[in-house]
């Protein structure tokens, strides 16, 4: 006990001399500048953590950080929170415990702009559990999983953005289920909204996803030559956008990582040279360019047809046509017949950026199956989710993928808000103790506006019939729709500046079908695991409308919402100090307008004018 006891002391020693306060529930005066001035005092003292109450603030620190040893698990196992200084892994024991004595559901929302360490903070939580839980070698293998998932899904999943060097494209929200005893003994994945554009174009600065970069330069010279493997700027994919290398990324190591992350997945030896040579065929389908030929696409260069039909087991005239032209149902004089139409250049660049972006996102979800197929358990137990998803952002230029990032983000704020805010100053009023409400700005007409009729997800979702609906969607917003709303979202909110979206190619984005000429050329690869992607029964699949990205993103977040309100909640609130990405830098400015739109001042507000504990009389009998 005496190093453990000497250890503790001088940590807290060390903090008492310092480094602001460890909850700002205790700040001497609440207002935002007194916040960030105690974020500031402790980050540059090397404590990227900060309580307000049970809600835990993380600073990213652009660096490793010395105290995530087996030393501080040990220290964080089963104490309290007060004994030690602010740390993930007392929220994680403590949504860990309280699973175990109240034998209730526990998740984690991690939220924060892009770049403000989520996604780190999402591994650490996994690494503590895995290392706090004990059980046998089915455990072990379990655990194994959870923690060989980062990185596999990583590579097909996170790229370089101007604002994150490993930006995750997509959300995730990561079940680890345990057994009644405490051992996580299964766990399932569910993935939202890969942002499959970024295969085929992508801002000035920033890469496609890793893997790209990975097989290049890890691939050996056997796998080089059976791949057509060349040198990173040959495809026009990758060399659009003029960045090939990033800082402190490793490519090479990292495809090694990703090779042994399937294969602890147990993703067989054939399936890991099927997926790497389907992330090959994009590639060489990128470098297939059109010309005009009297009106219509014509391949320009025929030679790059030959690989990606190579490798995706295609016949090479049958992508050729499929490229550049398609099959029409006509309904004439009462006959149905079916009419081959020719393509323009610009519709057969589409064809094939369509294909390379459902390949891409076909072969995702596959790594997601593999990966729940290797945890599955029979039976629920207890189990505690993990939210990551992409933090809400702000582009040059915003499409439609960012308006469904931020909406699904506004959709997180609002959970925060109900639970934390309104719901906590309800119960007060409600056991009749004196109470002056705390005002906040409340972002459900927000969520509301956008789900509603008017708002874009919806009349987006029937926008495949024609645009008028999309006058609601040039966000500048026209005087018809409530501009203060929008205003509010902009300044209120998690984007602080406002948010304009650019509505152009919205509807495509959202229709996002694949035509059933390219569901039909995969289907007759000769190579089993290809056909297995597009599993689309054709025959049925003609009638009814096909459902729209849009109204797939508004269910699966209402999905996730609804499985997190069935959860005890516990929050991470992360932050981003700088865009420099790097150490010590702090941006004031960029720091306050974070505090604002998180709404820390009216969380501290409500937690110290409330009850530092309360437990629910049931709850607190059994203990």
């Amino acid at each position: 006990m005496g190093s453990k006891g000497q250890f503790r002391y001088h940590w807290q020693s060390h903090n008492v001399k310092q480094s602001g306060v460890d909850d700002m529930v205790l700040l001497t005066k609440i207002n935002e500048d007194a916040i960030v001035e105690n974020l500031k005092k402790r980050y540059m003292d090397d404590y990227i953590f900060t309580y307000i109450g049970p809600v835990l603030i993380s600073v990213n620190p652009f660096k490793q950080m010395p105290y995530f040893g087996d030393k501080e698990v040990e220290l964080y196992q089963g104490a309290a929170q007060y004994e030690n200084p602010p740390h993930i892994y007392a929220l994680a024991d403590n949504m860990y415990r309280n699973m175990m004595i109240d034998r209730e559901n526990q998740c984690v929302i991690i939220s924060g702009e892009s770049g403000a360490g989520k996604t780190v903070a999402a591994k650490y939580i996994m690494s503590y559990i895995s290392r706090v839980s004990g059980g046998g070698p089915r455990v072990q293998h379990v655990k194994d999983i959870i923690l060989q998932s980062n990185p596999l899904l990583e590579a097909f999943g996170n790229a370089k953005t101007v604002r994150n060097n490993n930006s995750s494209r997509f959300g995730k929200y990561f079940e680890i289920q345990f057994s009644s005893g405490g051992e996580p003994d299964g766990g399932k994945i569910s993935n939202f909204l890969l942002e499959k554009s970024r295969v085929v174009m992508r801002n000035p600065g920033e890469r496609s996803f890793h893997i790209f970069y990975q097989l290049i330069e890890g691939a050996s010279e056997e796998q080089k030559s059976s791949l057509g493997i060349t040198s990173l700027d040959y495809y026009s994919y990758l060399n659009q956008s003029g960045s090939y290398k990033v800082d402190d990324i490793n490519d090479r190591s990292d495809f090694h990582e990703t090779i042994h992350a399937m294969n602890v997945i147990g993703i067989s030896p054939e399936e890991r040279t099927l997926v790497l040579q389907i992330v090959a065929g994009v590639l060489h389908m990128g470098n297939i360019q059109f010309k005009e030929a009297g009106n219509y696409a014509a391949v320009e260069n025929e030679e790059f047809l030959a690989f990606p039909s190579f490798l995706l087991g295609i016949d090479q005239t049958g992508l050729k046509e499929k490229l550049t032209s398609r099959k029409m149902d006509s309904k004439w004089g009462g006959k149905s017949e079916s009419i081959d139409v020719t393509l323009n250049v610009e519709q057969a660049c589409y064809t094939r950026d369509a294909l390379s972006k459902a390949l891409h996102a076909r072969v995702f979800d596959f790594l997601v199956e593999s990966i729940n197929k290797a945890m599955v358990k029979d039976h629920q137990e207890l189990n505690i989710g993990v939210l990551d998803i992409y933090g809400f952002e702000i582009f040059q230029k915003n499409g439609f993928e960012q308006f469904c990032i931020n909406f699904v983000n506004e959709k997180l704020q609002q959970i925060f808000i109900e639970l934390t805010l309104k719901a906590e100053q309800e119960e007060y009023v409600q056991e009749g103790i004196r109470w002056t409400p705390i005002d906040y700005f409340n972002n459900k007409i927000v969520c509301d506006l956008i789900e509603s009729k008017v708002g874009s997800v919806t009349s987006y979702t029937s926008a495949s019939v024609g645009p008028p609906a999309l006058v609601v969607l040039s966000l500048s917003v026209s005087q018809s729709l409530d501009s203060d709303l929008f205003s509010s979202w902009g300044q209120h909110h998690e984007t602080g500046p406002q948010v304009s979206y650019d509505a152009d190619g919205f509807c495509e984005r959202n229709r996002d079908v694949l035509f059933t000429d390219l569901i039909e050329l995969m289907q007759s690869s000769d190579i089993a695991f290809i056909r297995a992607l597009f599993p689309e029964n054709l025959n049925q699949e003609k009638k009814g409308r096909p459902t729209t990205a849009g109204s797939k993103i508004k269910k699966q977040a209402n999905d996730l919402v609804s499985t997190l309100m069935k959860c005890t909640p516990h929050y991470i609130r992360c932050i981003k100090p700088n865009e420099t990405k790097r150490p010590k830098d702090w941006e004031e400015s960029r720091v306050k307008h974070q505090v604002e739109y998180l709404g820390l001042k009216e969380n501290i507000r409500v937690r110290r004018a409330g009850y530092a504990y309360r437990r629910v009389f049931r709850k607190f009998l059994n203990r």
